[in-house]
């Protein structure tokens, strides 16, 4: 009896003029050793050189850079859209993978075995929705300046405010994006959030502890950086949304983050 065939994984990397950190993105997916990916950049319309560095890695280039690369970009695009949620929901549009991710485009896989690692749980395990590990904190340089307070969580917990999920480290299964995406694109930041409860009110997702999947860069410009406070609001939109109560422990956190911010991000930059 021939084993199943591996699942094809569908990565979409938003973009727009990110050149100084894409080329280290891009080279992160197209080192993966699972031997099935669809790689799809989508670029807002870069004015940076972004741009020559997709088409450097993009099928039909004339040669990859040196490097052990085993797959190359599928699909790009540079076009003016309406910010990173409407990228990843054209990239997923054109997605034909059974599993999906995005990355990006100033984020990096810590590791070639990655996305197979991610796969072969997902296979190991039919009933787990969507699947994520430890990520590092790097900064400008690449170089790692902490821990993402990963852990496990679910739909109660996220509905709590108990997130703990690196996006860049999360693989989840294509048929709930067909049944519950695309990404609401009034969401600016927390449209990753907004997708977890969706999955999780249907099905597990689970954390594994001890591997360590991406690298989540921190930079002056990054929205993380700038824009912390904004998206614990769309968090409490998804809350208030979904029937939640203002006493609930998610609001608490809210403010106590309006309060302890400013020291979180001292201490990752140190």
């Amino acid at each position: 009896m021939k084993p199943p065939a591996l699942p094809l994984v569908s990565i979409v990397t938003p973009s727009f003029n990110q050149a100084n950190f894409l080329e280290a993105t891009i080279q992160s997916v197209l080192r993966q050793t699972h031997p099935r990916i669809e790689y799809i950049v989508i670029d807002g319309g870069s004015t940076d050189g972004s741009v020559d560095v997709i088409k450097k890695y993009a099928m039909g280039s004339e040669g990859l850079p040196p490097g052990n690369f085993r797959h190359r970009i599928n699909f790009w695009v540079s076009e003016p859209d309406k910010g990173q949620t409407d990228a990843i929901n054209k990239g997923f549009a054109r997605a034909a993978g059974d599993i999906l991710a995005w990355l990006n485009s100033d984020d990096t896989y810590a590791a070639p075995e990655t996305v197979a690692e991610a796969v072969d749980f997902l296979m190991a395990n039919p009933e787990v929705a969507m699947v994520y590990a430890d990520c590092n904190f790097i900064n400008e340089d690449g170089k790692i300046i902490g821990r993402f307070a990963s852990r496990q969580t679910d739909y109660a917990r996220l509905r709590r405010g108990y997130v703990h999920i690196p996006q860049q480290t999360m693989f989840f299964r294509a048929k709930y994006w067909k049944e519950l995406g695309p990404l609401d694109p009034s969401f600016y930041f927390a449209m990753d959030y907004d997708l977890w409860v969706r999955i999780a009110r249907r099905a597990p997702i689970q954390y594994l502890p001890g591997r360590t999947w991406a690298n989540f860069r921190i930079h002056t410009s990054s929205k993380t950086h700038i824009n912390d406070e904004r998206g614990w609001k769309e968090m409490l939109r998804v809350h208030y949304r979904d029937g939640g109560s203002f006493f609930a422990p998610i609001v608490a956190k809210y403010y106590l983050r309006k309060i302890i911010g400013p020291l979180w991000k001292w201490r990752i930059k140190k």
